[in-house]
């Protein structure tokens, strides 16, 4: 188990040990699809998920597509939605109305972003908490914020699968979140709150943002901000995790420059193939889940 404190920490010249996302990943679909087989032996039925797209967005695109297609491969229904980008509100927002009635759907997913004209909040409220399965509705943050059961965003929650998978030891940890956003920033500070860490929240406009981050026996970083984490912001041998992800001329990077970070990290993730493949993994735990809860039974 790595433990926070004196054992974590490593000589500033070590090589960080990589993070394998699509392992933990690949791990976590099948779980999932093994308890969709038992739902679907004890109930009749297979979880339903469906995903919204609103427009054309080419990368939204890529995003929908592969969940629909791991969808599929788990034994769910993939009951996608498209609507054109022209759509109006209150046709958007009949279209979720229509999915949370229906009893096939266990999960609905708005893609996001929506176009300029359309209010991405009204929108997300309308969709029951118990089919919410990006966790983003006021009633499982507020669930999330009070430690009772609910379904979590999917990334903080995929970040603490990583953290387990390499038994990374939270009870008295030094955590630093880099990033306060809705999606990810501020429920994986309730998250690693929950495991009893010790919990600091810090964004780019944090004065001394590398002494913050310094203190931290677990950085995770999901800011935004392409580098934004240098080697001056990394306690030697600590866990840090890297949430972002941006393209540029030399292909993908994340908000930690990970060949300076990679020598002083005892446990680091790396761009691709660390955080991101959790993403859609989750995404089939929070749909099973969800389909869990509303037949009422506990099914694996």
């Amino acid at each position: 188990m790595i433990s926070t404190g004196t054992q974590l920490r490593a000589d500033a010249g070590s090589t960080g040990r990589l993070v394998d996302g699509r392992r933990v990943a690949r791990t976590v679909r099948e779980e999932v699809a093994a308890g969709t087989a038992r739902f679907h032996a004890e109930t009749g039925r297979r979880p339903g998920l469906a995903t919204v797209l609103i427009g054309d967005d080419p990368a939204s695109e890529v995003y929908v597509r592969n969940k629909r297609k791991s969808c599929v491969a788990a034994g769910m229904l993939d009951l996608h939605r498209h609507l054109p980008a022209e759509a109006t509100q209150a046709e958007a927002e009949a279209l979720v109305d229509s999915l949370a009635a229906d009893p096939a759907v266990d999960g609905i997913l708005v893609q996001l972003p929506l176009p300029a004209h359309l209010d991405a909040g009204r929108l997300v409220a309308r969709i029951p908490a118990e089919k919410d399965v990006d966790g983003l509705t006021t009633v499982n943050a507020g669930l999330l914020a009070q430690g009772r059961p609910g379904l979590r965003p999917c990334t903080p929650a995929g970040v603490i699968r990583l953290l387990d998978e390499y038994e990374v030891d939270l009870r008295g940890a030094e955590a630093v979140v880099v990033g306060r956003s809705d999606l990810v920033g501020r429920p994986m500070a309730q998250l690693l709150l929950g495991r009893d860490a010790t919990v600091t929240i810090a964004h780019s406009r944090t004065a001394d943002l590398a002494a913050v981050c310094r203190r931290a026996d677990v950085l995770v970083v999901a800011a935004g901000v392409p580098g934004l984490v240098g080697a001056d912001a990394i306690r030697p041998g600590a866990t840090v995790i890297d949430v972002g992800i941006h393209r540029d001329g030399n292909g993908l990077r994340g908000d930690v420059d990970f060949d300076a970070a990679v020598g002083i990290a005892g446990l680091i993730t790396p761009v691709p193939g660390g955080v991101g493949p959790m993403t859609i993994a989750m995404l089939l735990s929070n749909t099973l889940a969800a389909a869990r809860g509303r037949a009422g039974r506990d099914v694996g």
